[in-house]
């Protein structure tokens, strides 16, 4: 059952193999089994699991279910969820219990599927290891010595441990996709305004999109299926045309034009990734596709435009934790500006600390011009190279990583050398492209991921180009030695 699709899981159900507590129990099993080594979870409540699931296969008999129902789901702790503690892997929220959905969890429960529980992430989804959560760094269950990306790393650990059959995670510059190539599933973060943003903490909100991780593009199809839609309680959330992911999976790939960027193919690239992402290359010509040289000249610029304007959203969105309203607040304080201070220095992390100094540095009346006006100048350029390259080209394809995962503490003393684990990712975020990441070999053991990147609103397409080479491969079917 572990390594079964979400289309054959939802086949499973309704042919009436298994019901749904069955397999929500099974799952149930496997985190309290590996979660102790892994720790891929914060919150598990078997109770409240389980009584979604019965309240599945109550639909399942009725003859209502849809393609999801029944089906378990772990939810990342960004996303509120009504009666789950949501931490945002910080110490800030370590006791707070959410009072409503956000939409994600709201889309996820009108399709019947089960809430696993939450899942770890880099505190307020600021990192690139998960290292920065407050309930600890997640470990790679490929090797257990290694990180798994972040700040996604919680779900993404749990999609390679078989802990879950799919999961939700957030990007805002490279967060599924990232930890996607380091545990080798697949992940996407869809167009920005697609999925609503509605009940996700904010870290930067100009960025930050929810998408699917799941082991194959047609699980995450499914899941768009779900996800996507307009939402009018999320100012940015677009009025998109609703459509089924899943009916262009199937396509030929003959006459695909696909663009390869020379900045994504220039030093700092691992030699073995390069090796690797070559060889899914010629794959894809082998299934029709046509390659094609392109530019990106200012994807260079992605990293420091990135860490001027996230870090300014950052600061102006994590000034609502003060002690007042919910959250933590200290315990002994003198006066009011006491207690801010005191309860900001307790319930923040360093990595988030680090990233409010800069981000209300840049904001400030000398700097503003200098720095975060410049950088969101800097944004349309990127933009407008990605608009001249779909001219030349229908997708565009390259490594989603410059390596395989490295040890866990390896970069944690280093923040820039961290930062630049997101430079083949963050600009489709500063574009607001749709941006992609499926298995496609192993370097030392270790997975790597390509990286498929889409015009606005080609989620279909991508998903198809994803399928295909599923199709033909096998890399995503592969799991972790030990995790049986």
């Amino acid at each position: 059952m572990i390594n079964h699709s979400l289309k054959e899981l939802s086949q499973m159900l309704a042919k009436k193999e298994v019901s749904s507590v069955e397999m929500a129990q099974t799952f149930l099993e496997r985190i309290q089994k590996y979660n102790p080594q892994i720790n891929a979870y914060i919150t598990v409540d078997a109770d409240k699991t389980l009584t979604q699931a019965r309240a599945a296969d109550a639909v399942i008999a009725a003859g209502n279910a849809s393609a999801l129902t029944g089906v378990p789901i772990a939810q990342k702790d960004i996303f509120c969820a009504s009666g789950w503690k949501t931490t945002c892997g910080s110490k800030m929220l370590e006791n707070f219990i959410a009072p409503y959905d956000a939409h994600v969890i709201a889309q996820f429960d009108a399709a019947g599927a089960v809430n696993l529980g939450k899942t770890n992430m880099d505190e307020f989804a600021m990192g690139s290891s998960n290292e920065t959560s407050y309930f600890g760094g997640v470990k790679n269950p490929w090797d257990l010595e290694r990180v798994p990306g972040g700040s996604s790393g919680g779900s993404a650990a749990a999609v390679a441990a078989r802990l879950c059959p799919a999961a939700t995670g957030t990007d805002t510059g490279g967060s599924i996709r990232q930890p996607a190539s380091l545990c080798g599933f697949t992940g996407l973060k869809p167009t920005y305004g697609l999925v609503s943003r509605y009940g996700m903490i904010a870290f930067a909100s100009s960025l930050d999109q929810a998408g699917p991780m799941a082991k194959s593009a047609e699980d995450c199809a499914m899941m768009m299926n779900v996800m996507a839609g307009f939402d009018e309680r999320d100012s940015t959330s677009l009025n998109h045309p609703k459509q089924d992911y899943t009916s262009e999976l199937n396509k030929p790939l003959a006459g695909l034009k696909v663009g390869l960027p020379k900045e994504y193919f220039a030093e700092g690239l691992d030699a073995d990734v390069a090796k690797v992402v070559d060889a899914a290359i010629a794959e894809y010509k082998k299934l029709g596709a046509e390659f094609v040289d392109i530019s990106l000249p200012n994807a260079s610029l992605s990293i420091p435009v990135y860490y001027v304007l996230a870090p300014a959203e950052a600061s102006s969105n994590l000034s609502r934790y003060d002690g007042v309203r919910y959250g933590h607040r200290t315990a002994e304080y003198d006066d009011l500006m006491d207690m801010y201070m005191k309860t900001r220095a307790e319930g923040f992390g360093a990595e988030v600390k680090r990233r409010i100094l800069i981000g209300t540095y840049v904001l400030s009346a000398g700097y503003y011009d200098a720095y975060y006006l410049k950088a969101q100048q800097i944004r349309h350029l990127i933009a407008d190279d990605f608009k001249a390259a779909f001219k030349q080209c229908d997708i565009i394809m390259g490594p989603t990583v410059p390596s395989t995962a490295f040890k866990t503490g390896e970069k944690s003393g280093n923040p820039v050398e961290m930062y630049l684990q997101d430079i083949y990712t963050i600009a489709t975020n500063l574009a607001g492209l749709p941006g992609m990441s499926i298995p496609a070999g192993f370097s030392h053991g270790l997975p790597v991921g390509l990286q498929i990147i889409g015009n606005y609103f080609d989620e279909a397409r991508m998903l198809n180009v994803g399928h295909a080479y599923q199709q033909a491969t096998d890399w995503h079917t592969q799991m972790p030695e030990g995790i049986e």
